[in-house]
């Protein structure tokens, strides 16, 4: 498919805004959308652009220039402007993209981009199958029969179902590439123990990879046969995956655009919370960027004027990316609409109008099965904000409630800020290096007199504070005399500076024994 194709398509009605013959050649290789400034990192080369130019306003005169140039160097095919929101495609975009040699086309308000985007995979579905014709291993009628199913959108569970039968091929699925389920033409297997380190079992069918490989472990998209499929049955899975790869290449595009969406809202929320931190106390400066949160968080696609729950994740040694997939895939289980994207902070995160509970309850149960994509020391941490909102301050502050989180609980667990009830758990959300150097500065005095002596202050120190300073009760427990407690606490409070008769310094001493040793 080349760019000058869409002419073509009158129910469409797009037409040139600014193009020369040669550039209406260029290949198309996907389509994808956005409405970030400066959308580069997220674009593939060869791919056609569309863009409602909600990023777009006429007091800013760089804008469109900066877009074009983000474009030319993603080397995308064409640009597809909407004209729903300002009614027009602006000149200045227009000039934009004649100095950079980007394709100009315009769509009109009444052609929606889901359609636009149905048909370009359509024509590619096309062009993929006539390439492909005699090089796979599928009989021509079953083809013709599974590529009319892939056209007309039909489920995929139908679509696998008749591809085994018409096929002879075992049961199969087509998962994510962590497993989860897209369609399958009949109940898979059942599941192994949820647990890193499983028993031993016979070893599954081996997928067979449709389309291009995913970026991280968890997305791109598997076959995978239920049962041990014999050589002709592998040949014709093989035909299968190749006639289903364009499902691949569509959801790799929607992906992609889901995570800019997310990735400009979570960018601007959090450049508020950096604001804050900077800025004097009256100072208003953060005001501008609530706005343009507030306007990212429109065109989210999350419903407007909603509560909203915040989540995080982390994957120790592995990159944001990483963590961004998990926590889509994960959020997948759910049946409420989400962003998620990587934070630009080593981790990822996420907003969904789903509830706190409903969110544990799905993350906990797939947790098991995203570790178990990954290798070595990875361990994936996830925690959960609270629910709040809709405004940016308050997601913001739900943002940094979900990091802290997923600090509480160890890895392979799920943190909730909700249950950040006690001294002991707001503790474990400290680093660890914080809260061990936090017990060295209060307690080496008594782990050096302790190094030397075989009497434990430490040891009556934590009897003495978890019997909440009863004398009586401590000596009963440490099995001495009132008055040997009497001279260790005496002790204590000369080494350590600090008064046993004050709370303040109780609270301080406790804290220090909760935090682990370095």
């Amino acid at each position: 498919m080349i760019v000058g194709d869409l002419l073509e398509l009158d129910d469409l009605h797009i037409e040139v805004a600014w193009a020369s013959p040669n550039l209406l050649d260029r290949e198309v290789t996907g389509v994808t959308s956005t409405d970030l400034q400066d959308p580069a990192r997220y674009l593939q080369r060869g791919e056609l652009v569309l863009s409602g130019l909600v990023w777009w306003r006429p007091d800013e005169g760089q804008a469109a220039m900066r877009f074009a140039n983000s474009l030319r160097i993603a080397e995308v095919a064409a640009l597809l402007a909407g004209e729903g929101t300002h009614g027009t495609v602006p000149p200045e975009l227009t000039e934009a993209c004649r100095r950079h040699g980007i394709p100009l086309l315009s769509v009109p308000a009444g052609t929606s981009f889901r359609s636009v985007t149905d048909r370009v995979y359509l024509r590619l579905w096309g062009d993929l199958q006539a390439h492909a014709e005699g090089q796979a291993a599928l009989p021509a009628a079953a083809r013709r029969a599974l590529t009319r199913l892939l056209h007309t959108r039909a489920p995929l569970d139908d679509l696998l179902a008749r591809a085994v039968a018409d096929l002879g091929l075992p049961e199969c699925s087509l998962t994510t590439g962590s497993g989860r389920v897209l369609g399958t033409s009949a109940p898979a297997p059942a599941a192994p123990p949820s647990s890193r380190r499983a028993t031993a079992r016979p070893a599954p069918a081996a997928p067979v990879p449709v389309g291009p490989p995913g970026e991280t472990p968890f997305d791109g998209l598997l076959l995978r046969p239920h049962d041990e499929p014999g050589p002709t049955a592998a040949a014709l899975l093989h035909g299968l995956a190749e006639l289903l790869s364009p499902l691949a290449t569509r959801d790799r595009a929607t992906a992609t655009a889901q995570r800019q969406t997310g990735t400009r809202l979570i960018e601007l929320l959090d450049s508020d919370a950096d604001a804050d931190a900077d800025s004097d106390p009256g100072a208003d400066s953060g005001a501008d960027t609530d706005a343009e949160a507030e306007r990212a968080l429109a065109l989210s696609g999350l419903p407007p004027r909603r509560p909203l729950t915040a989540v995080a994740a982390r994957i120790d040694g592995a990159p944001a990316a990483w963590a961004a997939a998990a926590l889509a895939e994960a959020l997948h289980e759910l049946p409420d609409p989400f962003v998620a994207a990587p934070d630009g902070r080593g981790g990822a995160a996420a907003l969904t109008p789903a509830p706190e509970a409903r969110i544990a309850e799905a993350l906990e149960r797939v947790l098991p099965r995203l570790e178990a994509g990954l290798t070595g020391r990875r361990r994936l941490r996830l925690g959960i904000g609270s629910t709040s909102g809709p405004h940016a301050r308050d997601l913001r502050a739900a943002l940094v409630q979900a990091r802290y989180a997923l600090r509480v609980e160890p890895p392979g667990a799920v943190g909730r800020c909700s249950r950040i009830t006690t001294l002991d758990t707001l503790l474990r959300g400290v680093p660890a290096e914080v809260a061990a150097d936090f017990r060295r500065r209060l307690l080496t005095p008594l782990t050096e007199h302790d190094r030397t002596n075989t009497v434990s202050l430490v040891d009556t120190l934590d009897v003495f504070l978890r019997h909440s300073g009863s004398w009586s009760r401590t000596a009963e427990a440490l099995h001495v005399h009132v008055n040997t407690v009497h001279y260790r606490i005496k002790r204590i409070e000369e080494l350590t500076g600090r008064s046993l008769l004050r709370l303040e310094d109780r609270l301080d001493l406790w804290a220090a024994l909760r935090c682990a040793p370095g």
